[in-house]
């Protein structure tokens, strides 16, 4: 396959791991080089920026395929520190940074002056388009699918991708509620270049959490999915279980709720100990609607190679479709 996006990211398939706290990891972003994909570490899953860099080299004992770093910028009254996260990954020979959260825009000249190149992640056109003017060189567009913070306009992939893919001149790359073939040759006929996938890819054998949790999303349904944080402003959607069940049942109560009043369940820390210990109730499990559709735990080459084929044979049954 041969997009901008391959171009763009030096790789034989434009499918992206995006970067996921706590999961992306040098196990999982390595496997995915391997297999043709462009795996993704993420900064901050690390400690500090020494950490990173110390990450970066063990993934490149695992590949000698490219690879990036993802960096996603949130508000924060105690942030942590972003630049030197940078400054970690560039020192470290690392080419495509992919940004999510708050505009990368104070980032983009020291990433070009390092030859560096930008990928954001965003969840609406309007955003999009400002990371553009910023000067991005592409855009990852997330539906309301996603895991993760999917944006507060409630706007699926269907319809997002087409109007990002009108809108945006940069290339475009589909993101979430994608995990197969068939979702790829739509994101591409709905004009992206490439794929950008995070729940399908935590049930590979390869990434690096609890086999319960793998088999927790192996067992989901599309409707097992949580949209916590609504009343906060900033939803995100997560696995149902105790927890986020727990969540929602505070914002819900008379009167509303603080974040306080839910900070102890949704603690980052919480969270990664459940992916380690394998407790699916322990935590907050970040997973997007397609959940629904995954039903094993392939390697990451498995995994690629299938969408592949099911994206070109979902293309030619199209056109056979319309041939008189």
């Amino acid at each position: 396959m041969h997009t901008r996006i391959t171009e763009l990211l030096g790789t034989r398939y434009p499918i992206i791991q995006g970067g996921m706290q706590w999961v992306g990891r040098a196990e999982l972003a390595s496997a995915v080089s391997n297999a043709g994909g462009f795996g993704i570490l993420t900064a901050l899953t690390q400690p500090d920026p020494q950490a990173l860099a110390d990450e970066i080299r063990r993934c490149r004992g695992m590949t000698d395929k490219p690879f990036g770093v993802n960096l996603t910028i949130l508000p924060s009254t105690a942030p942590p520190p972003y630049e030197e996260y940078l400054d970690a990954a560039l020192e470290s020979g690392i080419r495509i940074i992919e940004t999510a959260g708050r505009s990368p825009k104070e980032f983009i000249a020291k990433a070009k002056a390092h030859g560096a190149k930008i990928v954001h992640k965003c969840t609406a056109v309007r955003h999009a388009l400002s990371a553009e003017r910023a000067g991005v060189d592409a855009i990852s567009i997330d539906g309301f699918e996603a895991a993760g913070h999917p944006g507060e306009d409630d706007v699926g992939g269907l319809v997002l991708f087409a109007a990002a893919a009108r809108a945006v001149k940069v290339p475009l790359i589909a993101s979430g509620g994608i995990g197969s073939g068939r979702a790829m040759a739509a994101a591409m006929m709905l004009g992206a270049e490439g794929i950008n996938m995070g729940t399908r890819f935590c049930a590979t054998q390869e990434a690096p959490i609890h086999d319960n949790i793998k088999q927790a999303l192996v067992g989901a349904k599309e409707t097992d999915t949580n949209l916590i944080f609504r009343t906060l402003r900033n939803t995100g959607r997560v696995l149902k279980n105790a927890i986020s069940d727990e969540v929602i049942a505070t914002e819900r109560r008379p009167g509303g709720c603080e974040f306080e009043d839910i900070r102890p369940l949704v603690a980052g820390a919480r969270g990664r100990a459940a992916l380690i210990d394998g407790d699916t109730d322990g935590g907050l499990v970040w997973a997007s609607q397609v959940v629904g559709l995954i039903d094993d735990i392939p390697t990451c080459a498995e995994l690629i190679e299938r969408i592949v084929t099911e994206c070109r044979e979902a293309m030619r049954q199209g056109l056979a479709a319309f041939e008189v």
